[in-house]
């Protein structure tokens, strides 16, 4: 049984950073691309950030690039995001997904695994 625990969310204030983690298990962590979706009240889910396999290939959506580092560390079957200047634009629910797929996406239909999501709230 796959699942995918994020946890590092909070409250924090604008300009502040946070670190989110998201621990996978229940399958093989090094062959799924990584990315990290958050979701607003009212808004469709959209990735901020994908991460290949090795985590050579880095995908980055223009709105947080320069602010959000996504890694992985696949001895630990970790995937993190490192966001720095926050906005209270950024607040929302994030999931991490894992994806079957050779190239990081950024499209939901790419990924085939979720977790529940954690939220994260900036305020201003």
């Amino acid at each position: 049984q796959v699942q995918l625990v994020e946890s590092g969310g909070g409250l924090v204030q604008a300009g502040g950073p946070l670190r989110l983690s998201c621990a996978a298990s229940g399958l093989t962590f090094s062959s799924v691309a990584m990315g990290w979706f958050p979701q607003a009240p009212g808004k469709e889910r959209g990735c901020v950030a994908a991460i290949s396999r090795s985590g050579g290939s880095i995908l980055y959506a223009d709105s947080v690039k320069g602010r959000f580092t996504i890694s992985r560390y696949n001895a630990k079957n970790t995937v993190y995001l490192q966001m720095n200047s926050l906005k209270p634009e950024d607040t929302a629910v994030y999931y991490c997904a894992a994806g079957r797929t050779a190239v990081p996406g950024t499209r939901v239909s790419e990924y085939d695994y979720w977790g529940q999501g954690t939220q994260v709230t900036v305020s201003s």
